[in-house]
């Protein structure tokens, strides 16, 4: 099973500033110490720069983190506040069939509601409820 994780990076910070992306390690180990076998996608692992690429390689690297996310078997999306690229993953997710677990308090955020098969108000829900699932395919059902 093939998971991606989805969240904010940039925000709303204007220039190239990021937030801080521990949240992706957390969710990673916690799935893997539960799954051994789960493949975890983490664009954050896979383009650390990505903040500094030029603006072609920038939409390049975009477009194909869009198809990771709507060809893997679930994808968590990390939304304490707005982000236009997770709503992106999370559209990209949902026309294809592929759940979509939001971790995010913005309960009443559209795209939170109308993407997401399972919402956690916060962090710590979501790894307490890994902690209990039967299995990483669990995670994505309603």
């Amino acid at each position: 099973m093939r998971v991606f994780i989805g969240g904010v990076m940039q925000a709303s910070i204007q220039g190239k500033g990021i937030v801080s992306q521990d949240y992706r390690q957390q969710i990673s180990q916690a799935l893997q110490a539960r799954w051994p076998d789960l493949e975890v996608v983490d664009p954050f692992v896979l383009h650390p720069a990505s903040v500094d690429y030029e603006d072609g390689r920038a939409k390049e690297t975009l477009l194909a983190l869009l198809s990771l996310a709507g060809s893997s078997d679930l994808v968590i999306a990390y939304v304490p506040t707005a982000s236009m690229g997770t709503a992106l993953e999370m559209y990209s997710a949902y026309q294809a069939g592929v759940p979509v677990v939001t971790i995010s308090p913005l309960t009443e955020n559209w795209v939170v509601k109308a993407f997401s098969q399972r919402v956690f108000p916060d962090l710590e829900s979501f790894l307490a409820f890994v902690a209990r699932a039967e299995s990483a395919e669990a995670l994505g059902q309603a």
